[in-house]
């Protein structure tokens, strides 16, 4: 009855290269990946690396460090070793045959993984790069990640698909994290109305 999202069904793919030592390489990630991912990746002293949001983007930073696994949050999951481009079926066969070989429930393969509490907020704006890049915005996502002091992290950037802003914030405190989700969407609101933007 679980859901279990992209980074924790690409950890359970991952985990079973490495466990059978045909990992090649490290995993690309993208930004959205939960921090929890590559926290839990480093543990096994595994390579992350980040692309931006988008398979395609997975798929060139894969190529560009000859890595074979990668994927995003979303689901999408390339497994070069098997397919030339991302493919929803043999992610599937991939998880599956992990867990045929270890003899485990997906409960049991994921426990390895832990995720940070995240939060997203997506805030329409016409202009969302500039929005992005106001100053007022700009201190206030420095000001978070100094607050934040390494044990989380923040993205704001423009929606790629919609007119939009995409707030994401993640960390061990959900209290510190809900409290600025809110306030940085107040912020990119307040830039965005202010500015017509």
């Amino acid at each position: 009855g679980e859901i279990l999202d992209g980074d924790e069904l690409l950890y359970v793919i991952v985990k079973d290269h490495y466990d059978r030592k045909k990992l090649r390489g490290g995993v690309v990630g993208t930004v959205m990946s939960n921090m929890g991912f590559e926290l839990s990746l480093r543990d096994l002293g595994i390579d992350f690396v980040r692309s931006a949001v988008g398979d395609r983007y997975v798929m060139s930073k894969l190529r560009e460090l000859d890595w074979v696994l990668g994927g995003e949050a979303s689901g999408h999951i390339i497994c070069l070793d098997k397919q030339t481009t991302g493919d929803g079926i043999v992610a599937a066969l991939q998880v599956i045959a992990a867990r045929h070989k270890a003899g485990k429930t997906l409960h049991e393969l994921k426990q390895g993984m832990y995720k940070l509490p995240q939060i997203q907020r997506n805030i329409p704006t016409q202009a969302a790069s500039a929005v992005v890049e106001h100053p007022d915005v700009q201190k206030a996502m420095s000001d978070c990640t100094n607050e934040l002091n390494g044990s989380g992290r923040i993205l704001v950037r423009p929606s790629g698909t919609e007119p939009m802003t995409r707030v994401m914030i993640e960390g061990q405190d959900q209290s510190l994290i809900q409290r600025m989700a809110d306030q940085l969407e107040q912020i990119v609101m307040r830039v965005a109305a202010e500015n017509n933007l």
